[in-house]
């Protein structure tokens, strides 16, 4: 599939946001929190609208992608400004057609022009290492509590483009659901029923 990719414009807010919560909803816990995430990303600084896209097909939106500055932070407290990728979304009905793929390609070529050198995230390694994705341990970068974990992920985008960059990955405080807040964002959307399930991911 080759859909066509374009930057997310403010009336497709509410469809990406749908299609997020759609997308993951179930996945790595009863529910989810990925389209409130989404939503709140984009009313912070952090957030790069220059890397916000949408894959189209047949005029309709089924798959974005979004991005936030971070930074990794060494014990000597210099602090080197990285990419955070997530979330990426694929509509339920397009999934494994190559649409996250497209939509990685042409986010990250563009991240690179714009002069970022890597992307880190939090994901499913069995699906972002086909794009490169190595776990963040190789180059000596932890999570914020000094954590290595499988799910957590970088890529350079240049070479050598993480040489000198290690320490603690610190994301903005936006990533911090509250659930009360979830629990009223909840109630703009119809009602879903939450599952506990075998194949459900840890992250």
């Amino acid at each position: 599939m080759n859909p066509a990719i374009r930057l997310e414009a403010p009336t497709d807010f509410r469809e990406t946001e749908f299609i997020t919560r759609e997308a993951f909803w179930d996945v790595y816990k009863p529910g989810c929190d990925e389209h409130l995430l989404l939503h709140k990303l984009r009313r912070v600084p952090a957030f790069v609208p220059e890397l916000d896209f949408v894959a189209v097909h047949e005029n309709r939106i089924i798959g974005n992608i979004i991005y936030s500055r971070v930074k990794v932070v060494g014990e000597n407290a210099v602090a080197h400004e990285v990419l955070c990728m997530g979330p990426l979304t694929v509509a339920p009905a397009h999934q494994g057609r190559g649409v996250g793929g497209a939509l990685m390609r042409h986010s990250s070529a563009r991240a690179r022009e714009m002069g970022f050198n890597a992307i880190l995230i939090f994901g499913n390694p069995g699906y972002y290492h086909r794009f490169g994705f190595e776990n963040a341990q190789k180059y000596r970068i932890t999570t914020s509590e000094g954590a290595n974990l499988d799910p957590f992920m970088a890529l350079e985008l240049r070479e050598h483009g993480l040489r000198g960059v290690e320490g603690k990955y610190h994301e903005d405080p936006v990533f911090k659901i509250d659930a009360a807040e979830l629990e009223e964002f909840e109630k703009q959307f119809p009602f879903k029923e939450k599952h506990v399930t075998d194949t459900q991911l840890k992250l």
